[in-house]
């Protein structure tokens, strides 16, 4: 790689520098050779070696200013805010106009989070810099701080106009859009953008992303694509391309795209897991189980790989194969809510009723609050007798479900099987306000209450 004038004079200020403290010899530079040199180790996070350079740099330039500043950026990385504001107001006294005086008193104070006098300080800079994109940007990230996202937008669209090219200022635009819910006005702001600068991967990509976020999936695809074409190792852009395929059912172009990351970078349990969800969904049945396979092998902890596989053997009705499966799962992680229900679905499918109960208790106690977990947990307490155990089940799902008409009837039903008939009748009033017409669960549920002449006159008088 060919290096410019400017980037070899830098690399060899900074091998002679290397080599002097290596022989302790003191050898001159000039002060700009300095402040490369310190940047740089700050930039290496080398902060030993920055200081030393320092010291040795104000030794030799006592008076430079651009030294004095590059002493007092590292004073406020060290959190000495007192020392550089005194150094900051000297050198003021001196160069009334450095812009990079204001930019570090808005440092100092962004870091104590007087953010609107930071924001003041970078507008004086604003009079005296040349480097206005970087200013802009600067201001932009203290109304981000502010929670200011119109200003921080206006602030990155200014910094835009200076450097095409700033791609933080690119995201950050974006990104200040999308929070205010601007994704229309975001793409108008990118096809101006991109006008101007069509060759921006970047642009491309961010414009792709919030074609998605409106589900355009077509326009997603067509600026994907010229992410991709302007960058053919745009990783982001092929899982992003990948995506909106699935969405428009192109589940061929999908597997190439998502290919294409694997081939830019190792398999992702995420990429393999989408590769065998597409495969299924074209009917290619060993070819999506294979993929499922390579999922759980590459990420054993992925439980959407598990659940793929398992859901998988569902759908065919090979619950023992399911079985199998959800319990090598349960082997890897045994709190997890998603497994148990599908351990629970699989036995009673099998007509292991115990282990279905199991599977569903288990699935409540990890977190599971769906209703429906509820409802087929209590349905085998139920079947399997324990009507006490049904009862204290439906009242624990009552603080999640306060008003669900499936849980009312239940009660009254377990209730008159208990012979409870004060609480029966609660429970049926409750049910039959919130939806009448759902009665007939009860005569599916429990046929030997919904016998009772009782039960059919309270009924019968509610439906008057």
């Amino acid at each position: 790689m060919q290096l410019s004038n400017e980037e070899e004079d830098y690399s060899l200020s900074l091998s002679k520098f290397e080599s002097m403290l290596k022989t302790n010899k003191v050898l001159f530079f000039d002060s700009e050779e300095f402040e490369e040199i310190i940047l740089h180790y700050i930039d290496m996070g080398k902060a030993a070696l920055a200081k030393k350079a320092l010291k040795l740099a104000l030794d030799q330039h006592p008076k430079s200013t651009g030294l004095k500043l590059v002493q007092v950026e590292m004073l406020i990385y060290d959190d000495k805010l007192e020392i550089a504001e005194k150094l900051l107001n000297e050198l003021y006294a001196i160069e009334p106009t450095n812009e990079e005086i204001f930019i570090q008193k808005a440092n100092i104070y962004s870091k104590r989070d007087q953010h609107e006098k930071a924001v003041e300080s970078l507008k004086t800079a604003l009079e005296y810099t040349e480097d206005y994109a970087d200013v802009y940007n600067l201001i932009g990230m203290e109304y981000l701080f502010m929670d200011n996202l119109e200003m921080a937008k206006e602030s990155f669209i200014k910094c835009l106009e200076e450097d095409f090219d700033d791609q933080s200022a690119l995201y950050n635009v974006v990104y200040c859009f999308e929070f205010l819910d601007q994704n229309v006005e975001a793409i108008s702001y990118l096809n101006k953008y991109i006008d101007k600068n069509p060759y921006s991967e970047i642009a491309w990509h961010q414009m792709g992303r919030l074609y998605y976020g409106i589900k355009d999936y077509d326009n997603a695809i067509r600026a994907f694509d010229y992410a991709t074409l302007i960058d053919d190792e745009f990783l982001g852009a092929f899982m992003e391309k990948a995506k909106a395929f699935e969405r428009i059912k192109k589940y061929e172009e999908a597997i190439e795209s998502y290919n294409r990351t694997i081939e830019l970078d190792d398999a992702t349990s995420y990429a393999l897991l989408r590769i065998g969800k597409c495969y299924e969904k074209l009917g290619n049945k060993v070819q999506a189980l294979k993929y499922f396979n390579k999922t759980v092998h590459e990420d054993p902890l992925l439980d959407k790989g598990w659940i793929a596989i398992t859901d998988f053997y569902i759908r065919q009705k090979n619950f023992q194969k399911a079985l199998f499966h959800v319990n090598k799962a349960l082997q890897i992680d045994n709190q997890n809510r998603l497994y148990w229900k599908r351990f629970a679905t699989i036995n009673k499918q099998m007509n292991f009723f115990e282990e279905a109960e199991f599977g569903y208790r288990k699935a409540v106690e990890f977190g599971d609050t769906e209703l429906d977990t509820w409802l087929f947990w209590v349905d085998l307490l139920q079947f399997l007798g324990e009507f006490e155990s049904a009862i204290q089940t439906l009242l624990q799902a009552t603080e999640y479900y306060p008003e669900e008409n499936e849980i009312e009837y239940r009660l009254a039903g377990l209730y008159f099987m208990l012979q409870d008939n004060t609480k029966a009748k609660f429970h049926l009033s409750n049910a039959m306000r919130l939806n009448f017409d759902n009665y007939i669960l009860l005569e599916d549920l429990y046929p030997v209450v919904w016998s009772r002449k009782m039960v059919q006159n309270y009924i019968a008088k509610h439906k008057k």
